[in-house]
């Protein structure tokens, strides 16, 4: 009898090693799939195509569109707050350079507004000059790219003149979608609203960060 419970009592232990030694290889195991998952949709999959040829990858929480790197922030904010948290993430308010950009982005912002006013921060202000557009990088509003919404911008000072200053900052959006992709309203700096930032796409290389 004590032979078989000491047979027993050396067999549980092996049992218990071989079982540290399997959970140990395990969370190795589940540590690569989450370092590949995390790192895989920075670039495609390398093929005999493309495999010499650069990439281009954003950070995560960011949207990769055109060479382009965008983030939409849901933390309503004031214009200067928002561009502000903007450089912090390494970007700044984002700048509209062309017609299909201003596609994407008014396409984007339908599924990410909860109800009509729930419009988003672009980079451009008169707050410099009244009427004279600037976008964050110091250039001016090309007048071929405008995407205004019917009578704006009308620097509405409110009932009785309550915001004396107008309405320098620009924020966009339809939730319903916008005639002719027109969907820029002048607003007060100071309002509160949700923003969208702007940077460069990273570029790497096709390379193989892990295997399985």
């Amino acid at each position: 009898m004590k032979n078989e419970n000491e047979t027993m009592i050396k067999t549980l232990q092996t049992l218990k090693t071989e079982n540290e030694a399997m959970k140990k290889n395990l969370t190795e195991f589940l540590s690569e799939i989450k370092q590949c998952t995390r790192l895989q949709p920075m670039c495609p999959e390398p093929t005999e195509v493309n495999t010499n040829e650069p990439c281009q990858k954003c950070e995560e929480g960011w949207e990769l569109h055109g060479g382009k790197c965008y983030y939409f922030s849901n933390k309503p904010s004031s214009w200067s707050q928002s561009r502000e948290e903007c450089v912090r993430r390494g970007g700044d308010l984002v700048k509209i350079d062309s017609r299909e950009e201003q596609s994407f982005l008014e396409e984007r912002l339908r599924n990410k507004m909860n109800e009509a006013e729930d419009k988003f921060w672009i980079g451009l202000t008169d707050s410099q000059e009244e009427g004279r557009w600037l976008w964050v990088d110091g250039s001016e509003l090309d007048t071929s790219l405008k995407f205004w919404s019917g009578k704006e911008p009308d620097n509405w000072k409110g009932t009785n003149e309550v915001n004396p200053d107008g309405q320098d900052c620009v924020r966009m959006g339809e939730k319903g979608g916008a005639v002719d992709l027109k969907c820029w309203f002048d607003q007060s700096c100071n309002n509160p609203h949700k923003s969208i930032c702007e940077k460069a796409a990273q570029t790497g290389r096709y390379v193989c960060n892990c295997s399985l």
